[in-house]
C-alpha cells in the first residue's frame, strides 16, 4: 500500500486526445507535498506517513508546531493529513512527493470539502418532487410535504430528510482516471470533476477498488530531503551515466 499526496485544486480545463476527442480534466497543484513525520507500530500501533503541503508563517503556528516542523527539517505547513502503508511503504522524512507518484491511466480516488450552500429546502437538499403544480396546491409547490404520522406514529422520527444546511461535507469520488502529470509544474489533471472549490485542499490517493499499475513506483516518487543518502545516490548514478556515456563515445572513437 503507498502513500497518496495532498494536492490543491486549481480549476478544470480539458484537453484533447489523439483522435480530436476533448476529456474535461480537473487540474490538482502539488505545493512542495513533504514528509514531515512517520508513525510506527511500535511507537504508535499502526504505519502511516504524515505528509504536509503549502507553507505557513513561523509566527502564526503553536511552540509546539513549531518544534514538530524543526525536528522534521522542513518549513510550515498549511496542512497536514496521514495516509497509511505498508511497512515496505515508508519514505523518508523531508521527501517532496512529485507529480509522477502517480502514472498516467491509472485510478485515484480523491477526498475533498464540498463547496457549501447555505440553508438548503427538501427539493435541492434531498431531491425532493415537490408537490403538484395544480389540483389545489398554491404558493408551497416546492414545499416537503408531511413530516410524519397522525395519531399513529404520532411524531416525526429522527433523521427525517428535512431542508437545511447544505454542503461543506467531507466527500470523497472514486474512480478518477489520470490523465496528464507534470513534474516540473507539480500538476495532476484527473479525469472528471473533484470536490470542492477552487483552491481548496484534497488528498489524492491510489484507487481501492482498482488494480494499481505495475508501472507504478514503489514506495512511491520523490526527490530526497537535501544532505540525504538518497541525494548522493542520485549523484552516484549520474555519475556512471556520464561514465558510461564517455566510455560509449571512446568506442565509437
Amino acid at each position: 500500500m503507498r502513500s497518496g499526496v495532498i494536492a490543491q485544486k486549481v480549476g478544470m480545463t480539458r484537453v484533447f486526445t489523439e483522435a480530436g476527442e476533448h476529456v474535461p480534466v480537473t487540474v490538482l497543484r502539488l505545493a512542495n507535498c513533504q514528509v514531515v513525520s512517520h508513525r510506527t507500530k511500535d511507537k504508535n500501533g499502526y504505519v502511516a506517513l504524515q505528509l504536509g503541503s503549502g507553507t505557513r508563517k513561523p509566527k502564526n503556528l503553536t511552540k509546539a508546531d513549531r518544534g514538530h516542523f524543526a525536528v522534521a527539517k522542513v518549513e510550515p505547513k498549511r496542512r497536514l493529513a496521514e495516509f497509511r502503508v505498508s511497512d515496505d511503504g515508508l519514505i523518508p522524512v523531508g521527501a517532496e512527493i512529485t507529480a509522477d507518484h502517480f502514472v498516467v491511466g491509472q485510478f485515484v480516488d480523491v477526498t475533498g470539502t464540498s463547496i457549501g450552500k447555505g440553508y438548503a429546502g427538501g427539493m435541492k437538499r434531498w431531491n425532493f418532487g415537490g408537490l403538484r403544480a395544480s389540483h389545489g396546491v398554491s404558493v408551497s409547490h416546492r414545499s416537503i410535504g408531511s413530516t410524519g404520522g397522525r395519531q399513529d406514529p404520532g411524531k416525526t422520527f429522527k433523521n427525517k430528510k428535512m431542508p437545511g444546511h447544505l454542503g461543506v461535507d467531507r466527500v470523497t469520488t472514486l474512480n478518477l482516471k489520470v490523465v496528464q502529470t507534470d513534474v516540473e509544474r507539480g500538476l495532476i489533471l484527473v479525469e472528471g470533476a473533484v470536490p470542492g472549490a477552487k483552491g481548496g485542499w484534497i488528498t489524492v490517493r491510489d484507487a481501492v477498488k482498482k488494480k494499481l499499475p505495475d508501472a507504478a513506483p514503489k514506495p512511491g516518487k520523490f526527490r530526497p530531503p537535501e544532505g540525504a543518502n538518497g541525494g548522493a545516490v542520485e549523484a552516484a548514478a549520474e555519475g556512471e551515466a556520464a561514465a558510461a556515456q564517455a566510455q560509449t563515445v571512446q568506442q565509437g572513437a
